[in-house]
């Protein structure tokens, strides 16, 4: 079990509240390395679906989303907690999860997906957590304190030239709109080094604060997908346009879409959003 141990030990300071959703979010990758493997594919009664037949939930999902839950009752008694399935109420919450972000990954047995856990006031994410189960990376940061991985100081990478950027994307769960996306990113694509689709919007963001992408843009992603890893990745140096969230782009990436998401290096941060916009990005 990690330890809830900070050099700010007030009860509600950042560096409090990170040490908080590292714990609770290790655990529930531990708790969720103990469930049994769901149905592979498409079928079995432990996978029902949401907005699509796509859009895929499986027990495992309640059964971190309830856990994490009751850990936060422990260990920060009366915060109201806001989880992808169900849990809590969006006006008051204090915390911010997701219990498997990736869910299709998981359902497929591929490793990319997370746990997400975000401290929140006023709506600001002001600490998170994002552990990968599969590899048992743990991604931390706190407003103000930078970010880590396992431990290490992440930055995003100098890179100022979007033709050699490597770019993460994702896709929604309804035909028409995914033909949208699919329509922008093959028009983005001649144009930056190459485009990734890994199929996590916490771990694309991660990815973004480790240098391991210079950026990421997708229309559809909630706030529980990016309440966590957007800290991540702004505490590394990324500039972040996320519609409902952080915006240090301003004017420059108006008119990208109601629920995008965009994070990259700062020197092909404005550019990423120029050539989105260029090949439709409003219209998503």
């Amino acid at each position: 079990m990690v330890g809830v141990t900070s050099s700010d030990a007030r009860p509600d300071s950042p560096d409090t509240l990170r040490a908080v959703a590292e714990q609770v979010a290790v655990e529930a990758a531990a708790h969720l390395r103990e469930l049994p493997a769901p149905s592979s594919g498409t079928g079995g009664a432990d996978v029902s679906t949401k907005s699509s037949p796509t859009d895929v939930v499986t027990a495992s999902d309640a059964s971190v989303e309830r856990f994490l839950t009751e850990r936060l009752a422990v260990l920060r008694p009366g915060e109201t907690v806001y989880g992808e399935e169900g849990a809590g109420d969006v006006a008051s919450a204090r915390w911010v999860v997701d219990p498997i972000d990736g869910t299709v990954n998981y359902l497929y047995g591929l490793p990319w997906y997370a746990i997400s856990v975000a401290a929140v006031r006023d709506g600001e994410t002001v600490a998170g957590a994002v552990v990968e189960p599969a590899s048992g990376r743990v991604w931390t940061a706190a407003l103000g304190g930078g970010a880590t991985c396992d431990g290490v100081p992440l930055a995003v990478t100098g890179t100022d030239d979007l033709s050699l950027a490597l770019i993460g994307t994702g896709f929604a769960y309804q035909a028409d709109r995914r033909a949208r996306q699919a329509r922008m990113v093959a028009g983005m694509l001649p144009r930056v080094r190459d485009i990734r689709r890994a199929g996590s919007a916490a771990l694309d963001l991660c990815a973004v604060a480790a240098g391991w992408l210079d950026g990421y843009v997708e229309h559809g992603s909630h706030w529980w997908d990016w309440a966590a890893a957007s800290l991540i990745a702004r505490e590394a140096g990324a500039l972040l346009h996320i519609a409902g969230g952080p915006d240090d782009l301003g004017a420059d990436a108006a008119g990208l879409g109601d629920d995008v998401s965009l994070a990259a290096a700062p020197g092909v941060a404005r550019a990423l959003a120029e050539l989105a916009l260029a090949h439709g990005a409003g219209e998503v």
